[in-house]
């Protein structure tokens, strides 16, 4: 199974920004991603054309299987 945790910000501008990140462990807790998000405003590395990310609004954890066929 691949996991990809997807987390919702408003910007400067109050306008919904999503960013993705995949490969996450399917263990993942609300306070990891709480600290996670909390991070990602505070170094504030981000800048979208409506500003900086800069109020969590939401996150969840997606899981995804791949079947991968033998084509030989």
């Amino acid at each position: 199974m691949e996991y990809t945790l997807s987390m919702t910000f408003l910007t400067a501008m109050g306008v919904k920004s999503t960013l993705s990140v995949s490969g996450i462990k399917s263990t993942i807790t609300d306070a990891e991603a709480n600290a996670l998000m909390d991070l990602i405003i505070a170094k504030n590395i981000f800048i979208t054309t409506t500003g900086a990310l800069s109020k969590k609004e939401s996150a969840q954890l997606a899981e995804r299987k791949v079947t991968k066929y033998d084509l030989a």
